[in-house]
């Protein structure tokens, strides 16, 4: 036994963004300072079950560009039966349940469905559990598409035109929406991240392709008018003091892709730049760094999140999305842009685990 605080990085999970969780995971389990914490790996399945699994940053990583992947286990790890309790257990296959440890705040780097959408959010309100990222709520909204967009415009800030189809309908069903949005467009699964299932289309034939295409990883998807414009990304952290925003960055893609695609995200990095301090007038850095801590205000954010923007040749900010649980390895933009603005990766983690560790329990 220590007294060392124990943090419990969580990730894997049901969604079609398993793999680029673990990826996540191998790069936070790297990042967390073993002198201060005691660190537990958990992995959830493929399947939704909770296990016990390697907390050696090695075994998280992509390897001849195949993802890694939670493996099956002989138990399940089981969070605390009440609130109050900080005590987390392993439920054997001989159906006995053993003390695990004391865990006093999860590092939860799920990605997609089933983890970042506030459902694991949630089931650590229940028991009392402090977590790293958004709570319920502003999980949920950054999730969806949808209602994220509705949460910006309250806000008043600036989104772009899109049509959503819920499931059950059809283009045909709004084909006047659709028409109105003009070409190109991108086709979007409404609550997916990682650029999964992401198309964009430049002739109507393409649009129904595209549409199944989405609906392989949601049965709502959202048709988004194409913005004419570069695209800038700042990284947003919620610390005791306030909310700080980084510098923004400009990614820019070469190669076959189109456009900042999985593929490119993961898979092919040689072909992507990041340009920290993206090249932008200083009054525009301001209006985007500005419209950054409005997004992360409209939708309650907590602890983290990456804002995506537009910025158009008159200097027009039009807000893309948040990410409210975004990639987190050393090379993902996130950390990349803290690193540019004069906070390296190991002091991102700390402070986000030191920040987490101290936030109050129950309605905030």
């Amino acid at each position: 036994m220590t007294e060392r605080p124990v943090v419990a990085v969580l990730f894997g999970g049901r969604s079609s963004e398993h793999g680029v969780s673990c990826v996540t995971a191998g790069g936070v389990l790297a990042a967390i300072d073993r002198s201060a914490w005691d660190v537990l790996a958990i992995g959830i399945t493929h399947e939704g079950r909770w296990t016990l699994t390697s907390a050696d940053p090695a075994d998280w990583q992509i390897v001849n560009g195949v993802m890694p992947a939670v493996p099956d286990a002989d138990h399940t790890v089981l969070p605390p039966s009440q609130a109050g309790s900080t005590t987390w257990r392993v439920l054997g296959d001989d159906g006995v349940a053993r003390p695990l440890a004391q865990i006093d705040v999860v590092f939860p780097v799920l990605h997609g469905p089933f983890g970042e959408d506030g459902t694991v959010q949630g089931a650590l309100e229940l028991v009392d559990v402090r977590y790293v990222g958004a709570g319920v709520l502003a999980s949920a909204i950054g999730m969806d598409k949808e209602y994220m967009r509705a949460a910006f415009l309250a806000a008043g800030l600036p989104v772009t035109p899109a049509v959503v189809l819920r499931p059950g309908q059809t283009a045909a069903g709004s084909a006047s929406e659709i028409a109105a949005l003009g070409l190109p467009v991108f086709v979007k699964p409404a609550r997916a991240g990682s650029s999964m299932g992401i198309s964009r289309v430049d002739e109507a034939r393409a649009l129904h392709a595209a549409i199944a295409e989405a609906a392989k990883h949601d049965p709502k998807v959202l048709i988004e008018r194409a913005v004419v414009g570069r695209e800038i990304e700042t990284a947003v952290l919620d610390t005791p003091q306030g909310i700080r925003v980084s510098l923004p960055g400009e990614i820019v893609t070469g190669g076959e892709h189109a456009f900042y695609d999985f593929e490119a995200k993961y898979l092919d990095e040689s072909n992507v730049q990041l340009l920290c301090p993206a090249p932008l007038p200083e009054d525009v850095v301001a209006r985007v760094r500005e419209v950054a801590g409005a997004a992360f205000r409209a939708v309650g954010a907590e602890s983290l999140a990456r804002v995506d923007v537009f910025v158009s040749e008159d200097g027009t900010v039009t807000v893309n999305e948040i990410n409210t649980m975004p990639g987190f390895t050393p090379t993902s933009m996130y950390p990349r842009m803290w690193a540019a603005s004069g906070v390296d990766y190991l002091e991102l983690v700390s402070t986000l685990l030191e920040t987490a560790l101290q936030r109050p329990l129950g309605l905030r």
